[in-house]
Protein backbone atom coordinates (compact mmCIF):
# COMPACT_ATOMS: atom_id res chain seq x y z
CA UNK A 1 0.00 0.00 0.00
CA UNK A 2 1.15 3.47 -0.60
CA UNK A 3 -0.11 6.22 0.98
CA UNK A 4 -0.56 10.27 -0.37
CA UNK A 5 -0.06 12.90 2.41
CA UNK A 6 -0.76 16.58 1.63
CA UNK A 7 0.86 19.06 3.84
CA UNK A 8 -0.19 22.69 4.91
CA UNK A 9 2.26 24.63 3.03
CA UNK A 10 2.49 27.08 5.68
CA UNK A 11 4.08 25.08 7.96
CA UNK A 12 6.54 24.40 5.92
CA UNK A 13 7.18 20.77 7.24
CA UNK A 14 7.53 18.94 4.13
CA UNK A 15 11.63 21.13 4.22
CA UNK A 16 11.83 19.62 7.48
CA UNK A 17 11.15 16.22 6.55
CA UNK A 18 13.92 16.34 4.01
CA UNK A 19 16.28 17.68 6.46
CA UNK A 20 15.78 14.99 8.70
CA UNK A 21 14.28 17.61 11.56
CA UNK A 22 11.43 15.95 10.60
CA UNK A 23 10.86 12.39 11.91
CA UNK A 24 7.59 11.88 12.49
CA UNK A 25 4.09 12.87 10.71
CA UNK A 26 1.75 13.10 13.04
CA UNK A 27 -2.56 13.14 12.05
CA UNK A 28 -4.94 14.24 14.97
CA UNK A 29 -8.28 13.22 14.40
CA UNK A 30 -12.01 13.72 16.38
CA UNK A 31 -12.86 9.67 14.62
CA UNK A 32 -11.31 7.10 13.06
CA UNK A 33 -9.98 7.79 9.17
CA UNK A 34 -7.09 6.91 6.97
CA UNK A 35 -4.56 6.00 7.49
CA UNK A 36 -5.97 4.80 10.74
CA UNK A 37 -5.42 0.78 10.43
CA UNK A 38 -4.46 1.20 7.07
CA UNK A 39 -0.76 2.35 7.37
CA UNK A 40 2.03 -0.28 8.50
CA UNK A 41 6.03 -0.38 8.23
CA UNK A 42 7.41 -0.93 4.72
CA UNK A 43 4.93 0.77 2.90
CA UNK A 44 5.68 4.41 1.21
CA UNK A 45 4.05 7.82 2.26
CA UNK A 46 4.41 10.35 -0.75
CA UNK A 47 4.51 13.90 0.62
CA UNK A 48 2.90 17.11 -1.45
CA UNK A 49 2.03 20.70 -0.36
CA UNK A 50 -1.47 21.91 -1.25
CA UNK A 51 -1.36 22.72 -4.61
CA UNK A 52 2.17 21.73 -5.45
CA UNK A 53 3.06 18.62 -6.83
CA UNK A 54 4.66 15.22 -4.96
CA UNK A 55 8.26 16.23 -4.33
CA UNK A 56 9.20 13.46 -1.30
CA UNK A 57 8.56 10.24 -0.05
CA UNK A 58 9.64 8.54 2.82
CA UNK A 59 9.76 5.05 4.25
CA UNK A 60 7.63 3.99 7.06
CA UNK A 61 9.56 2.61 10.11
CA UNK A 62 6.93 2.65 12.80
CA UNK A 63 3.14 3.35 13.54
CA UNK A 64 1.49 4.43 16.84
CA UNK A 65 -1.94 4.43 17.20
CA UNK A 66 -3.50 6.60 20.36
CA UNK A 67 -7.61 6.50 20.85
CA UNK A 68 -9.81 7.86 23.43
CA UNK A 69 -7.26 10.73 23.97
CA UNK A 70 -8.32 13.66 26.43
CA UNK A 71 -7.09 17.23 26.73
CA UNK A 72 -4.26 15.57 29.32
CA UNK A 73 -2.73 13.17 27.14
CA UNK A 74 -3.11 15.27 23.93
CA UNK A 75 -0.39 17.96 26.10
CA UNK A 76 1.49 14.56 27.09
CA UNK A 77 1.66 13.07 23.31
CA UNK A 78 2.86 16.72 22.19
CA UNK A 79 5.26 17.33 24.85
CA UNK A 80 7.00 13.72 24.06
CA UNK A 81 6.94 13.89 20.09
CA UNK A 82 7.10 17.57 19.60
CA UNK A 83 10.27 18.07 18.03
CA UNK A 84 10.18 14.94 16.00
CA UNK A 85 6.92 16.02 14.38
CA UNK A 86 8.41 19.39 13.61
CA UNK A 87 7.67 21.83 15.48
CA UNK A 88 9.90 24.30 18.06
CA UNK A 89 9.18 24.25 22.23
CA UNK A 90 7.96 27.79 21.78
CA UNK A 91 5.28 26.19 19.79
CA UNK A 92 3.62 23.88 22.15
CA UNK A 93 0.87 25.81 23.84
CA UNK A 94 -0.27 26.37 19.67
CA UNK A 95 0.38 23.25 19.27
CA UNK A 96 -1.84 21.45 22.07
CA UNK A 97 -4.53 24.45 21.46
CA UNK A 98 -4.95 23.08 17.92
CA UNK A 99 -5.52 19.34 18.65
CA UNK A 100 -6.68 19.69 22.21
CA UNK A 101 -10.28 18.38 21.22
CA UNK A 102 -9.14 15.32 19.03
CA UNK A 103 -9.69 12.05 20.54
CA UNK A 104 -7.67 9.74 17.65
CA UNK A 105 -3.08 10.38 16.90
CA UNK A 106 -1.34 8.30 14.48
CA UNK A 107 2.05 8.99 14.48
CA UNK A 108 3.82 7.49 11.57
CA UNK A 109 7.95 7.18 12.60
CA UNK A 110 9.87 8.21 8.73
CA UNK A 111 12.88 6.87 7.41
CA UNK A 112 15.02 6.57 3.67
CA UNK A 113 13.22 9.96 3.04
CA UNK A 114 13.94 10.71 -0.77
CA UNK A 115 13.19 13.31 -2.94
CA UNK A 116 11.02 12.42 -6.15
CA UNK A 117 11.12 13.74 -9.45
CA UNK A 118 7.53 16.13 -9.08
CA UNK A 119 4.39 14.38 -10.21
CA UNK A 120 0.51 15.78 -10.13
CA UNK A 121 -2.22 13.71 -8.93
CA UNK A 122 -5.85 13.58 -9.46
CA UNK A 123 -7.66 13.67 -6.14
CA UNK A 124 -11.33 12.75 -7.79
CA UNK A 125 -13.17 10.22 -6.08
CA UNK A 126 -11.39 11.35 -2.76
CA UNK A 127 -13.27 14.37 -2.14
CA UNK A 128 -11.34 17.90 -2.20
CA UNK A 129 -10.76 18.27 1.14
CA UNK A 130 -8.51 14.66 1.70
CA UNK A 131 -5.57 15.30 3.19
CA UNK A 132 -4.30 11.87 3.15
CA UNK A 133 -5.40 9.11 0.31
CA UNK A 134 -4.12 6.05 0.87
CA UNK A 135 -3.96 3.61 -2.32
CA UNK A 136 -3.08 0.44 -3.43
CA UNK A 137 -0.08 2.06 -5.90
CA UNK A 138 0.86 5.50 -6.01
CA UNK A 139 0.89 5.25 -9.77
CA UNK A 140 -3.16 5.06 -9.41
CA UNK A 141 -3.58 8.95 -8.63
CA UNK A 142 -0.52 10.32 -10.67
CA UNK A 143 -1.06 12.18 -13.84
Amino acid sequence: MDHLAIMKKSFKLLDKIVSGEKTIESRWYTSKRAPWDKIKPGEWVYFKNSGEPVTVRAKVAEVRQFSDLTPQKVRELSEEYLNAIGMEDEYLDVFVSYYIDKKYCLLIFLESVEQVRPFEIDKSGFGAMAAWISIPDIGCIKK
